[in-house]
């Protein structure tokens, strides 16, 4: 599937999903229906790649992550992935094992936050990418799965030993880590996982909605926010508290700052744009 790519990205073809923009959201489609969107070793690389360019992109300002024909995806395809990895060495399994993990670290660097659309089966690296987007929508049919130890890996894939529980909780991350079974719609929204679950035929739809609501807001302070809720994570409250001192005081210099002000005295609602 060859889609051009409109905006400030112009002249970049995606080539192994779809990216779409719509305004100022894109949405990255993995785009494989007929074995439930599998990855391949192209998909990884170039979905990293989008994101990495979009660091770049002041005016796409949220992303969609979603899957094609009812499922969100199965995780790495196991004949184009798992059977070529039998025949390498430990320094290329090193090199794949760093080319996925590059994916999740260009999920969390982009400035923009990221919406999982998750409907039937997110496995595997499936559902690490569910797991690294920022908010996630599921459909009651969902089937979130890290199933890493049904084939003989450990559960530290990815970087879920270090987000899974922060979403989850220790206990739960543990669960699903080391038994691997899937971890369906509404007890995934019980646990946390999701934020909220919808039909199958509007979970997009919905994802698409909170991804432009997000866009119109001040970009610059989504940003900041992304950045210190990653940040934070190896911080101590009080190191915490001083990171965001220079943080919201950065933002108090955008003129979304000032227009945010004379909206209000005007009793108007503020368009941001970013600067």
């Amino acid at each position: 599937m060859i889609t051009a790519i409109s905006g400030p990205l112009a002249g970049y073809r995606a080539q192994h999903l779809k990216l779409t923009i719509e305004g100022s959201v894109a949405t990255l489609t993995l785009d494989r229906p007929e074995r439930k969107n599998p990855l391949t070793f192209e998909s990884y690389s170039e979905m990293a790649a989008i994101l990495r360019a979009a660091v770049h992109d002041d005016a796409v300002r949220a992303f969609v992550v979603t899957g094609s024909g009812g499922n969100f995806c199965s995780g790495g395809d196991v004949h184009e992935i798992i059977g070529p990895l039998l025949e390498r060495d430990t320094k290329g399994l090193m090199q794949f094992t760093a080319m996925t993990g590059e994916l999740v670290k260009a999920m969390r660097a982009c400035p923009q936050p990221i919406v999982a659309a998750v409907d039937g089966v997110a496995a595997g690296a499936g559902a690490i990418i569910a797991m690294a987007s920022d908010i996630r929508l599921g459909t009651s049919r969902a089937k979130v799965a890290f199933l890493f130890n049904r084939v003989g890996l450990a559960g530290c894939d990815m970087g879920a030993c270090a987000i899974l529980p922060r979403i989850v909780g220790q206990g739960r991350a543990s669960e699903l880590l080391y038994l691997g079974r899937s971890l369906g719609g509404e007890e995934a929204l019980a646990w946390g996982f999701f934020n909220s679950l919808h039909a199958s035929e509007d979970v997009q739809p919905a994802a698409a909605a909170l991804a432009k609501e997000i866009a119109e807001g001040p970009s610059f302070a989504h940003a900041m926010t992304k950045r210190m809720l990653q940040m934070e994570w190896a911080m101590s409250v009080d190191q915490a508290i001083e990171a965001e001192a220079v943080a919201q005081a950065l933002c108090m210099t955008t003129q979304d700052f000032r227009r945010a002000y004379d909206a209000f005295v005007a009793k108007q609602r503020p368009v941001f744009k970013g600067d």
